[in-house]
């Protein structure tokens, strides 16, 4: 027993240090309570659509759900990375049932189509991994900034879209790949489109990947929980390609410490995958563990904010064309990483 409480002690530390917990080591003391068997699951005949899933924390959920017999979809914005991805994850599993699709989840007007087209007649699972953090200010097709678009805008409408496949599921799991950058940011919708401040793109980053989790809880209290579970997570400091490519100096500086993609994705596969995170809806997830959305208390929210950011999101996906011709004189040319 002492040893026992000597060992949760020591977590404890490790974990409030952030940078014990996040990294690869973190990853690997974790992993040591992890239950056996959690992901020993059958997925064949779920059907799986996975954001973001060319490379990194969505090419490897993907691998993950492939091999476990699932029917996955590939949500790509980009046809001929996205169907590189396809070849790879069907060679590495053996399996014939992984797909193609092309989608920028920013495009309010794409996710419309895309869910209206898409004729599977249920989603199982829905895992909203696609993510940007662009160095300039940058807008969507519909006109709105675009890590805004892409994390948080794109995400409500396509669950939203989804809901009617999403209750035709008996166990239905919907997913956000959040980040730990979020514990810096309180929710706020002041120049949530970056209009009047200049531009941070890490900070914008932070802010959107905060509202995913409070998105998660507003879309938790709408879904039937008993049919559909929705949850956050955050995966750690993990080696993907857009770490490299936004963060160099953090990589850099970091990359010998990094969890692997397949270690940044397992909260996720096991999100999606395992009956023991089954109803357990509304929660934010890190190392397979339900973990508290605020490590500082100027970080909470009001009521008021999350009713703002519910509006926010309705209004947009409701409106998407009066939105782009309201901020059009604004727009200015940008690159998309």
């Amino acid at each position: 027993m002492a040893a026992g409480l000597l060992r949760n002690s020591c977590n404890a530390l490790l974990d409030a240090s952030i940078l014990y917990s996040f990294d690869r080591g973190g990853f690997l003391r974790h992993a040591r309570s992890f239950v056996a068997g959690d992901l020993d699951a059958d997925l064949s005949g779920k059907v799986c659509l996975v954001t973001g899933a060319n490379s990194g924390i969505g090419f490897e959920t993907c691998r993950a759900l492939a091999e476990r017999g699932a029917t996955v979809w590939m949500l790509c914005r980009d046809r001929g990375r996205g169907q590189r991805a396809v070849e790879q994850v069907r060679t590495a599993t053996g399996s014939t049932c992984v797909h193609l699709a092309l989608l920028d989840v920013a495009d309010l007007g794409a996710v419309r189509r895309f869910a209206g087209d898409f004729a599977a007649p249920r989603v199982d699972v829905l895992v909203h991994n696609a993510g940007v953090l662009p160095d300039r200010r940058t807008l969507s097709t519909d006109g709105h900034e675009i890590t805004l678009a892409t994390h948080v805008l794109g995400p409500w409408a396509l669950t939203q879209a989804l809901a009617p496949k999403l209750r035709a599921s008996r166990d239905a799991r919907v997913i956000f790949v959040s980040s730990g950058g979020m514990y810096t940011q309180r929710l706020s919708l002041d120049d949530c489109e970056w209009h009047r401040r200049p531009y941070d793109g890490v900070a914008a980053y932070a802010q959107t990947k905060r509202m995913q989790v409070v998105l998660a809880e507003l879309l938790a209290e709408e879904l039937p929980a008993a049919r559909i579970t929705v949850s956050s997570m955050h995966p750690g400091w993990a080696d993907t390609p857009a770490v490299r490519t936004s963060l160099p100096r953090f990589w850099k500086t970091m990359q010998r410490r990094l969890r692997t993609p397949a270690e940044g994705a397992d909260t996720v596969i096991w999100l999606a995958a395992s009956p023991a995170a089954r109803g357990r809806s509304g929660l934010f997830w890190f190392d397979r563990k339900a973990r508290s959305t605020h490590l500082l208390p100027w970080t909470r929210e009001s009521r008021a904010d999350r009713e703002a950011l519910h509006g926010l999101c309705r209004s947009a996906a409701a409106r998407p064309d009066a939105a782009a011709a309201r901020l059009k004189p604004r727009r200015r040319a940008a690159s998309r990483r």
